[in-house]
């Protein structure tokens, strides 16, 4: 291979800061692109004359091909070159901005999202496959402090910016923000991304890469329509399907000797946390910025600038405990620090479910500050864990993997939070009668915030069964005891 990971126990290049920032930074706009257009709605409709419903196919566009396309862009990475797919990347998702922005009518912006989606399917694993291959593990904490903030801060900002853009400008600029932007990683990229040769002669597997897009397209669509109403019957179809299709796609991947993925990486424990633990933690944090704008004005009968006010303060929480989020790894180790997490939020979730319309807004903030802190410390523990012990040939695979699981954990949030609130309706009746959820309407989200803080609790539990010393090599480099070192795979 002419871009080999490096070896087992080989040195690995000085990480770069600028290099991590850079890679945040492009990740940041994609994750903002995929939910900005929230607030935009209503005034894409008009100029198009369409429904505002009809306008969320912009939004389903973007995020389907997204999750769709991250299973081949490690493939691309590997045959082509990190480098060149990474700048690739960063100039369709410019372009693709630009033609958003020059739009029409509805079928030429989906269709430029969709393209838009190709782009952000590229920058995100790739990016994080660059700043990770030039990462030691004493680093990883530290690199990974910069690539997590994006997926902390975006789904909290996109309503405020996206709101704040079409308000006093229009709803074009928010893909026109990305002109210069993009223009300027670019650049950067040419800069600081390490050049190199891709292998040329590695195959690809167009079987195993079938099943993982039909299995993922398939879950997606399915948790797209479980989010919407009177759709439950084609929810539970999309998603059984997609499953099936994954699960093939695995049975194929162990069998033939070139797999699209090495699953040979799901047999380090603190890498499997991701698909087990870390799932069920970013489908409820993803679920939280969904649930609180919806109470506050459903519910509490508050405007959306209140509304988005408060919710911000999860942001705060979100920046203000991260310089203590790698101090707190390195003192407690990843074990303890990711049940704190769980629990901590789990709880913060039960308080959100007490919240009414009386109650003062200092505690409100204080909550949803210390809930963001939680969110924050728990996000970044994850990310950082989940490599802690995986060997740098797997890296590419590792991390396709995981961020494909963080596109579903992400749209499963919201779709739970969504079903959670239309179980919780339709039960209102008879709760109001036992003078319980459904006695006002604020009752529904209560529910749904004491389902999603026992969800939670899944995660704590599964954290509680990962080694003592789960990632030492990363949280206390140098320190590591011999069982906890990660054993090398057979050759």
């Amino acid at each position: 291979m002419s871009e080999p990971s490096p070896p087992a126990g080989a040195s690995v290049d000085k990480w770069s800061p600028r290099l991590a920032l850079l890679v945040a930074a492009t990740f940041f706009m994609e994750f903002l692109d995929g939910t900005v257009l929230t607030t935009a709605i209503p005034s894409i409709a008009a100029d198009f004359s369409v429904p505002s419903a009809d306008v969320n196919i912009t939004m389903t566009a973007y995020l389907m091909t997204v999750a769709m396309g991250i299973p081949i862009s490690g493939w691309l990475a590997e045959r082509l070159g990190a480098r060149r797919v990474f700048c690739l990347a960063i100039a369709v998702f410019t372009v693709a901005s630009l033609l958003c922005a020059l739009s029409q009518d509805l079928t030429m912006l989906t269709l430029s999202r969709v393209l838009q989606g190709a782009g952000g399917a590229m920058m995100v694993p790739v990016g994080t496959l660059v700043v990770l291959r030039g990462t030691a593990k004493k680093d990883l904490l530290r690199a990974t402090a910069y690539l997590v903030w994006p997926g902390l801060l975006a789904p909290v900002l996109a309503p405020l910016v996206g709101g704040a853009l079409t308000t006093f400008l229009s709803w074009h600029w928010i893909f026109l923000v990305n002109l210069p932007l993009g223009l300027a990683a670019f650049v950067a990229a040419l800069r600081l991304v390490p050049s190199t040769k891709g292998d040329r002669q590695r195959r690809l597997d167009w079987l195993g890469l079938a099943l993982t897009t039909l299995g993922v397209g398939s879950v997606m669509v399915g948790l797209e329509l479980a989010g919407g109403r009177e759709s439950g019957a084609y929810a539970a179809i999309g998603i059984t399907a997609g499953l099936v299709f994954l699960s093939t796609a695995a049975w194929w991947m162990r069998r033939t000797r070139s797999p699209l993925f090495d699953l040979g990486v799901f047999s380090t424990r603190t890498f499997r946390s991701t698909a087990t633990g870390g799932f069920i933690y970013r489908l409820t944090i993803s679920a939280v910025p969904f649930l609180l704008p919806l109470m506050f004005q459903n519910g509490f009968g508050w405007d959306p600038l209140r509304a988005g006010v408060l919710v911000a303060a999860v942001f705060v929480g979100n920046i203000g405990i991260k310089p203590a989020t790698t101090p707190l790894i390195r003192r407690f180790g990843f074990k303890p620090v990711l049940v704190f997490a769980s629990l901590a939020s789990a709880a913060t979730f039960a308080l959100c479910a007490l919240l009414d319309a009386g109650t003062p807004e200092p505690l409100i903030l204080a909550l949803l500050v210390a809930s963001g802190a939680f969110r924050s410390i728990g996000f970044s523990a994850y990310a950082s864990v989940q490599y802690a012990d995986v060997d740098p040939a797997q890296l590419p695979s590792a991390n396709a993997v995981s961020a494909t699981l963080v596109q579903l954990a992400t749209a499963a949030g919201i779709a739970i939070g969504a079903l959670l609130i239309r179980v919780f309706e339709a039960s209102g009746p008879l709760l109001a009668d036992a003078g319980a959820a459904g006695a006002d309407p604020a009752g529904p989200y209560r529910a749904a915030f004491l389902a999603i803080a026992l969800i939670m609790l899944l995660s704590a539990m599964d954290s509680l069964t990962l080694p003592r010393h789960a990632g030492a090599g990363v949280s206390r480099p140098g320190q590591a005891p011999a069982a906890a070192r990660p054993r090398r795979p057979r050759a």
